[in-house]
Formats: C-alpha cells, sequence, structure tokens
C-alpha cells in the first residue's frame, strides 16, 4: 500500500477517489492572480502529485484567471481515467485581483465553457457553484437560480455532477430540491470548527464535504497546541492539521495545495501520520481556544 492509500477513499460524484487529493490554487501567481513565478515548477507539482496517487485535482478558471487550468492541462493532458477533477464558478477576478460575483445564467455559462477549453475536455466531473454573498464566508441569499443554470447545463452533458461551495445548511437544503449535490466546498479546519454538525448532517447521506484552508488560508493559523503537538510527533503542522482531518469524518476530503514539490510530498505523508489519544484531545481543544482568543 502507498502512502496515499492509507488516507482511504469516499464516492465523490459516483467516482471512488483516494481522501487525499490536491488543491491547484498555489500555481497561479502571488494573490492568486497572474502566473506562476516558476512554470516548470508548477507543471512538476502537478506530475508528482499524480504520480503519487493523486486522483482528485481541485481547480478554477478563476484562479489566475486562466492560469491555472491551463498549467493542469499541459502538465496532465491527456488526463489519467481515474483523474477526477472538480472546478467552481460563480466569481471572476477583477483587474485589481478583486473577487467579484458572476452568478448571472450568461456568465455562468460562460465559466462552464472557458473550464471546459482551458483544460481540454468535452464533460466537467464535478462544477462547484460558489456562493458570493459574503466573500468572507457563508451568508443567507437564494441560489435558485444558479442552480437550475447549472442543472440545465448538466441536462446538456456539459457537467456530470454539481456541488455547493461557501454555502449555509439551508442553501445546501434548498439546492438539493433543485440538483442532486455530490460534495460541499467551506472553510473548515482544526481550529475553524462552525460545520460540525453540516459534515456529520451531510456524512449520513453520503455527500463528500472539502475542506479548504486547513491551516488557515490566507491568515495562517496560530496555535502553540497545534505546534506543540507537530513537535512532539515529529512532524510539521501541516501534516498534524491535515491527519486531524482525515480522522475527524469519513466523508471528508482533502485538497492541500502547494507550488512545491517538497512541500506537496510532506502534506501526502500526512496520510501516514497516526495521531494518539492525548494528541487528538488536544487537538479538538483548539477551536475553544480560538474562540476565547
Amino acid at each position: 500500500m502507498s502512502t496515499i492509500d492509507k488516507a482511504g477513499t469516499f464516492t465523490l460524484g459516483g467516482r471512488t477517489v483516494k481522501r487525499l487529493g490536491y488543491g491547484a490554487m498555489q500555481l497561479a501567481g502571488p494573490g492568486v492572480f497572474g502566473p506562476p513565478k516558476d512554470r516548470d515548477a508548477a507543471l512538476a507539482v502537478l506530475r508528482e502529485a499524480v504520480a503519487s496517487g493523486v486522483d482528485h485535482i481541485d481547480t478554477s478558471d478563476y484562479y489566475g484567471p486562466y492560469v491555472t487550468n491551463q498549467i493542469i492541462r499541459e502538465a496532465l493532458h491527456p488526463y489519467p481515467k481515474d483523474l477526477v477533477i472538480v472546478t467552481k464558478i460563480g466569481a471572476r477576478r477583477g483587474e485589481d485581483k478583486s473577487w467579484i460575483p458572476a452568478f448571472s445564467a450568461e456568465e455562468l455559462t460562460k465559466a462552464v465553457h472557458d473550464n471546459l477549453r482551458n483544460l481540454g475536455i468535452d464533460v466537467i466531473d464535478v462544477v462547484n457553484l460558489r456562493a458570493m454573498f459574503d466573500t468572507h464566508g457563508p451568508a443567507e441569499g437564494s441560489m435558485e437560480a444558479p442552480l437550475t443554470v447549472l442543472a440545465d447545463l448538466q441536462r446538456q452533458g456539459l457537467i456530470r455532477h454539481i456541488g455547493l461551495s461557501n454555502v449555509t445548511a439551508k442553501q445546501i437544503a434548498d439546492g438539493r430540491k433543485i440538483a442532486d449535490i455530490v460534495c460541499v466546498q467551506n472553510m473548515y479546519n482544526v481550529a475553524h470548527r462552525d460545520d460540525d454538525k453540516m459534515i456529520d448532517d451531510l456524512a449520513r447521506d453520503g455527500i463528500a464535504y472539502v475542506p479548504f484552508f486547513p491551516l488557515g488560508g490566507f491568515t495562517p493559523l496560530q496555535s502553540s497546541t497545534l505546534n506543540d503537538v507537530a513537535k512532539r510527533l515529529g512532524a510539521t503542522p501541516m501534516q498534524v492539521a491535515l491527519a486531524w482531518l482525515l480522522r475527524r469524518a469519513l466523508n471528508i476530503l482533502l485538497i492541500p495545495g502547494t507550488s512545491s514539490v517538497a512541500h506537496l510530498r510532506e502534506n501526502l505523508a500526512a496520510a501516514d501520520l497516526v495521531l494518539p489519544n492525548d494528541a487528538i484531545k488536544a487537538l479538538d481543544g483548539i477551536a475553544g481556544e480560538s474562540a476565547a482568543a
């Protein structure tokens, strides 16, 4: 058994994928905008990920924009038959690097066609619709109109499956009345655990939960507890955070991103990390520490 296989598998859109995947966001330039500093390094990371057994890559055409999908195509096309590529739509980038809602039927349809063209495929495995009512986190608002557009594109054969991102429990419930939702992608990590109940509810229905920012993202998590556990186990804080997520629920699929082959290997090695009970207890308490800070 290879290292990544130890993470186990889960169903994503009718396909069985390994629970440790790869997120392509960091392949773009600073601020997820423009080209990478080292395109060859970006290509090498993707090829190393697939060679290491990764069969789930998360991306979006608004990373760059267009940059990551074009790099994915250059690195991996024609794609391995077992590779599941998941993309996101619902936003676009301003010239000032801002993130702008793009929820109209015309914008969503164009986004799907842009993803198809830049990835070099005829149908997208999974398209996540990202809610943009608040760019800082989930906020209530109707997803009916954009989800109806995606459902129509699915009927046309351009999309196999639909997911949601940056959403509330109500938006998921409402969305499932319109289309079959195969995954939810929200911010969640050892310190930011607002979605605890949501994860468990989705698990009961066989729906994948894909947490982003496992170490806090643009505002890195500061936790002496996490650092202490990592030091004691001879691991990195990122490896411990990923191992905790793998243990948290079987429906969690991880997509840690990096632009470094060495860092990629470190992330994938998290599948090997066994957390003793006292470490798990300490890590479980970090969310409370963050709330009290």
